[in-house]
């Protein structure tokens, strides 16, 4: 597993996907910046989520202020119970959630760190919501918070969405925003961290009517996953039950996927009847029911959440699209990610840098690039080039060679199967956009 995870973080540094925050400067642990490739296959991630929430008739966006009203998060439970059980080391002063510790560690006091025994503090409540102030006094009526989730914003927005949209239950709303934790410990890579991306929508239904859009969403998001490459061979339901459920919740299952340290929740899906919506009203003081003008009820509706990590879904596809195998004796490190969120789609490749080659190929690039991200490269022997780009997951590479100044043709090479077609300059934007859309998995 280890060795696995090295290499893949290794690659994600050296190829520009993912960099350690503030490295220079020794790094901040839980914080990580996302490069030049990185950027372009969480926007890819992003914007499939969009598109598969937010481009129907029940569905519309939003994007809520980081910073909120201090009573929103008292009314969701998080001031009082958004906390982790922390347990710290008298001796090397580490400091760990005392669900990592084994039995015998927490019965001995035994530090995983410095391994003395005796050393641990016994449990303690931390709360994990970062702390900050609202202008320009630093005290309680000043005290804000960086948001947790994402889902809050859209609560407090419900009627103001549905007011100017015109909405009758059922509807949703959906946004992609930044929410922050202060974890104790951040571990594996991107699955743990402080700053992170979610991407959530809570969908406001009748009451009574739930178990059925349940079932809906579960179905709708677990499909989802295989439209940008994840099998449902290396994911999994997880169903919350007994103390495991949130208070909030009467319904939660995740999708799991299977990571090398594991199986971890990238999505979840809960049931929250009304539970968000009833308590803002009753610590705003504001009625947020809608009012159905032909059954002239005022109905306090019913919620069923889909809460997806942006960052984990991120991770997931980076550790699926990686793979190393032998070629001709040589190794091969290939990104097989699925063409729709590959941070790049095309390469072009002059064979040589002579007989008008670059020219030939500069011109194909201005001309892909309209509609789709696409790389040139000049240097080095083009079986070089062709690793570079299947080390960055780059689906199609093309190469003007010889052939292409007698008939203006060109070779279009595929990723996985290294197999290689001639197809015409002028029919080639098409060719690409039909490869990926039909795109499969290798083996499928």
């Amino acid at each position: 597993m280890g060795d696995v995870m090295d290499k893949l973080v290794s690659l994600c540094k050296r190829r520009g996907f993912i960099f350690q925050s503030s490295e220079v400067y020794g790094g901040l642990n839980g914080c990580w910046d996302y490069g030049p490739l990185g950027v372009e296959l969480l926007r890819n991630i992003k914007d499939s989520w969009w598109k598969a929430m937010t481009y129907r008739e029940d569905v519309e966006g939003i994007d809520a202020s980081i910073l909120m009203h201090p009573r929103v998060w008292e009314a969701s439970g998080h001031v009082d119970g958004f906390t982790d059980p922390m347990i710290d080391c008298r001796s090397c002063k580490a400091r760990f959630r005392d669900d990592t510790l084994t039995e015998a560690q927490l019965e001995a006091g035994q530090c995983p760190n410095c391994g003395n025994k005796e050393v641990l503090t016994e449990p303690r409540a931390f709360n994990l919501m970062f702390k900050t102030f609202v202008g320009p006094l630093e005290d309680d009526s000043a005290r804000a918070f960086l948001r947790p989730e994402t889902a809050q914003g859209i609560y407090v927005n419900f009627l103001n969405v549905q007011t100017a949209m015109r909405h009758k239950l059922p509807f949703g709303i959906a946004q992609i925003g930044k929410a922050f934790r202060n974890e104790i410990n951040t571990k594996n890579f991107l699955f743990r961290t402080r700053e992170f991306e979610q991407m959530e929508m809570q969908y406001f239904v009748r009451p009574g009517t739930e178990d059925e859009w349940f079932e809906y969403w579960r179905e709708e998001r677990w499909n989802w996953f295989a439209g940008i490459g994840l099998p449902e061979s290396k994911m999994s339901w997880h169903e919350h039950q007994g103390d495991e459920l949130a208070h909030y919740a009467r319904a939660a299952f995740d999708i799991q996927y299977a990571f090398p340290f594991g199986e971890g929740e990238i999505e979840g899906i809960h049931n929250r009847g009304d539970f968000d919506l009833g308590r803002h009203e009753e610590f705003s003081g504001k009625s947020l029911r809608f009012f159905d003008d032909q059954t002239r009820e005022k109905i306090l509706p019913s919620v069923i959440e889909t809460s997806i990590g942006a960052s984990r879904t991120c991770m997931a596809c980076l550790v699926h699209a990686y793979h190393e195998e032998e070629v001709d004796g040589d190794k091969r490190v290939v990104m097989r990610f699925h063409p729709r969120v590959a941070p790049l789609k095309v390469a072009v490749l002059p064979l040589v840098k002579r007989d008008n080659m670059p020219d030939i190929a500069r011109k194909i690039v201005a001309d892909l690039r309209s509609s789709l991200p696409v790389f040139y490269d000049e240097g080095g022997a083009i079986g070089r080039r062709y690793r570079r780009m299947d080390e960055v997951g780059t689906p199609y590479c093309v190469t003007v060679d010889s052939e292409t100044l007698e008939n203006d043709t060109v070779t279009v090479r595929e990723r996985d199967s290294m197999d290689q077609s001639r197809v015409a300059i002028d029919a080639l934007k098409a060719d690409i956009a039909q490869r990926i859309e039909t795109w499969k998995p290798a083996g499928d």
